[in-house]
């Protein structure tokens, strides 16, 4: 069972395994049809493509954040209809980075399936090596994806709130350092981060080739945010909740679980005047 990276030789020596669903989650915030047609030009044999604003994502209200989460049950009805069942293992991949593959690796232990993980370098790593890529689409037969949800790996808008301060919390905000103090806001309609929350990019997680690094590099890097072998005090956000489930695949990655997600991030978080801002 392969629960936080794979390389892409492992998941093409299992292309065709019945037991194995893939998952291509190719996407671009700017464009959000794009990720759908770089898979129809071409993705690896068998995959799936899994869309964020309609398979990762529930309905928006207008102060649930950009990205809010899908109840639990639409959640595993979508996964379900893709082909997953309780004994499938799952692996995601995007361009490159990791960041909405991570998103879908996130969502599904949420829900609490363990066998998911996501192919490190994404898409371009498959094809550096060489691996092959098609543009037929191949059938499947949907199942029953069974929900165990772990409310315990998020944590509500009203939690954030609650504890905001204090020391038994660390908030950590994983958007470039840019947006974090306020500067070149691009995406959401207002500026600046959680007061006490610190920056940890999700990049930082990768090697110029956008591979994770090692495990042993992460728990060094990691170490002074998480100060210590227990994560349950880290709390991640970023703009919608998706690039901070890269710092929860990195720390798993490097050995330090527990961690958890604020599902609205910042989008969710800014959308009322009345709650704290910082910047800088």
């Amino acid at each position: 069972m392969f629960t936080t990276l794979i390389d892409p030789q492992t998941l093409a020596a299992h292309l065709g395994d019945p037991a194995w669903v893939v998952l291509d989650a190719r996407f671009d915030l700017a464009a959000p049809e794009k990720g759908q047609a770089l898979f129809r030009d071409g993705h690896i044999p068998g995959a799936r493509y899994v869309h964020l604003d309609t398979h990762l994502s529930g309905a928006k209200t207008g102060t649930n954040g950009r990205h809010p989460l899908p109840s639990p049950e639409d959640a595993a009805t979508r996964f379900g209809a893709l082909g997953i069942g309780p004994d499938t293992q799952v692996v995601l991949y995007d361009g490159d980075t990791g960041m909405f593959a991570a998103r879908g690796w996130w969502m599904l232990r949420w829900l609490g399936h363990q066998a998911v993980a996501v192919l490190d370098g994404g898409f371009a790593a498959w094809q550096r090596a060489g691996l092959p890529v098609t543009t037929a689409e191949a059938p499947w037969a949907p199942a029953t994806f069974e929900a165990r949800v772990a409310e315990d790996r998020r944590v509500p808008l009203p939690d954030v709130e609650a504890h905001l301060g204090e020391a038994s919390r660390i908030l950590v905000d994983a958007r470039a350092n840019d947006r974090f103090r306020g500067e070149n806001e691009t995406i959401d309609p207002v500026a600046g981060h959680i007061p006490g929350a610190v920056n940890r990019f999700f990049q930082l997680n990768l090697t110029p080739e956008k591979t994770f690094k090692s495990p042993e590099v992460l728990r060094a890097e990691w170490d002074a945010i998480v100060q210590g072998p227990d994560a349950s005090r880290v709390v991640m956000y970023c703009g919608s909740g998706v690039t901070a489930c890269h710092n929860l695949l990195a720390l798993e990655h490097a050995g330090l679980p527990g961690a958890r997600l604020f599902p609205g991030s910042w989008s969710e978080w800014c959308a009322s005047p009345e709650r704290p801002r910082a910047t800088g």
